[in-house]
């Protein structure tokens, strides 16, 4: 049967879940395992292979600082090479020795100073420390529209992409326009014989200026590592100082911002109705910023159709429009985004005296830190509340959280536990500052849950290295 106690599990083998076990090994904490669902590493660069998926921060600036990569392909990486440094990293340390593959965690329970993590086909494993590192958008949202169960053609969400459908000569509807769409459109709208596009809320989408590698740059970084350091700050500069102010809602950046976006608009899309159907009545900010050089060429292709009408139903052959509008598709693509909240979704996590972690958390999830939460002793949320990012790399903050989160595994030889106190004062102190930000100027966004924005850090990248630098241990009570 194996080893079924460890210090520490670690659920997830995402950037979040690879990084937590390097920085242990580094520790010399050897004592954890990594389980994960799936039989690869990878996370959401294993899960979505949809075409055209790609990051949407610069590669240089999307990986781990103690580990750059100077044979990124593009400026802005490819899935496929994404997935291929995460198993390097993962082979590399020495991880795959700590891996234990097709690991669906249903329920973890915490009792006498011991995590009881439950598998799906009932094995179990103890430990005294968890790791959440599922990350925030895993679990795809399928929106639920009237006869999609008579629907005769194919239909799957981005995030589980049907490698084996021949797209090319084909119908298809991709209901969707956020980040995940952006990516996808333009390289169906290539192949197929019709693309149309359900357009929901427009989105404010700056160009990429994406652009491959050559090879003397490739063969400087890897000579020169004090040069891809270099670029590598350059292009977290340009979100700290630039997207945050944009953020912010400082009026220059915010300004430049839509001039660079309408410029955009006014040079790719020449009809005025659809230009207008592309730009956005909030603030720029308020959602995601999106990147890309391809979408506005693709929405002016003569095979693709921008369709703004809200959808009614489906039929056995297409979708019908509010406006009764029917149109036939081979294909219809949910590119409709994640679940966000509740975190920790799909695992029954139970924490002193048997409390359900979906009922303390029923109001919006919340953490000190955005990593321990009241009534949860030695669980730590690598990725959670608090600790999204509108403006860099979510790795950047990985590393930071994960530092943070090992002084707290060395320093504990029993329990730790937050102060419920810390945690309030925390709380409230993320959303008073939210509040002044423009993720709060719109009524609804992935971002928030009613008033209370649960997922996104309201201050710069540096403040919250800065934050996460040494623990106020006055926060926590630590038991042996």
């Amino acid at each position: 049967m194996g080893k079924t106690h460890f210090e520490t599990v670690i659920i997830g083998s995402g950037f979040g879940g690879l990084c937590m076990g390097i920085k242990l090994k580094e520790a010399g904490r050897e004592d954890f395992v990594i389980v994960e669902k799936a039989e690869e590493v990878g996370g959401t660069w294993r899960e979505n292979t949809y075409p055209g998926a790609e990051c949407d921060i610069a590669s240089a600036l999307y990986s781990y600082s103690f580990a750059p990569n100077p044979a990124w392909d593009f400026k802005w990486a490819k899935q496929k090479q994404i997935h291929e440094y995460q198993r390097g990293i993962a082979r590399d340390y020495g991880l795959y020795d700590h891996l234990k593959f097709g690991r669906t965690v249903i329920s973890a329970s915490f009792a006498d100073g011991v995590w009881t993590t439950t598998f799906r086909d009932g094995e179990v494993l103890t430990s005294r420390f968890l790791v959440s590192a599922i990350g925030q958008l895993h679990i795809p949202k399928t929106p639920e529209i009237e006869g999609a169960e008579n629907f005769e053609g194919a239909s799957f969400h981005s995030a589980q992409w049907d490698n084996d459908f021949e797209t090319a000569g084909k119908n298809i509807g991709v209901i969707g326009n956020a980040a995940s769409a952006i990516q996808l459109i333009p390289e169906l709208a290539e192949v197929a014989d019709k693309l149309t596009v359900y357009h929901r809320t427009p989105n404010w989408i700056i160009p990429k200026k994406d652009r491959p590698y050559s090879k003397l740059e490739k063969w400087l970084g890897k000579k020169i590592p004090a040069l891809g350091k270099l670029y590598r700050f350059s292009l977290f500069a340009q979100g700290e100082y630039f997207v945050w102010r944009i953020i912010q809602g400082k009026p220059l950046a915010r300004k430049f911002g839509e001039v660079w976006v309408k410029s955009g608009l006014k040079k790719h899309i020449k009809d005025p109705e659809l230009r207008a159907k592309m730009l956005p009545d909030y603030p720029m900010g308020a959602r995601r910023i999106l990147l890309s050089d391809k979408i506005y060429p693709a929405f002016a292709r003569e095979n693709v159709e921008v369709v703004t009408k809200g959808l009614d139903r489906f039929t056995k052959d297409g979708l019908v429009t509010k406006d009764g509008t029917e149109r036939q598709h081979d294909l219809v693509v949910y590119a409709t985004g994640f679940h966000t909240n509740p975190f920790l979704k799909e695992i029954d996590v139970r924490g002193e005296g048997g409390v359900s972690l979906k009922d303390h958390w029923a109001e919006g999830a919340q953490a000190y830190m955005g990593t321990m939460t009241d009534g949860f002793p030695n669980l730590f949320i690598l990725y959670g509340p608090n600790t999204n990012t509108g403006h860099t790399s979510i790795i950047y903050k990985l590393e930071n959280q994960i530092g943070y989160v090992v002084k707290l595994i060395e320093k504990t030889a029993g329990v730790i536990a937050v102060k419920p106190e810390a945690e309030s004062e925390f709380s409230a102190e993320m959303q008073r500052r939210l509040k002044d930000l423009a993720w709060s100027k719109v009524d609804a966004s992935w971002y928030k849950v009613g008033d209370k924005v649960p997922n996104n850090w309201p201050g710069s990248a540096l403040e919250f290295k800065r934050r996460f630098k040494t623990p106020d241990w006055e926060a926590y009570e630590i038991t042996e």
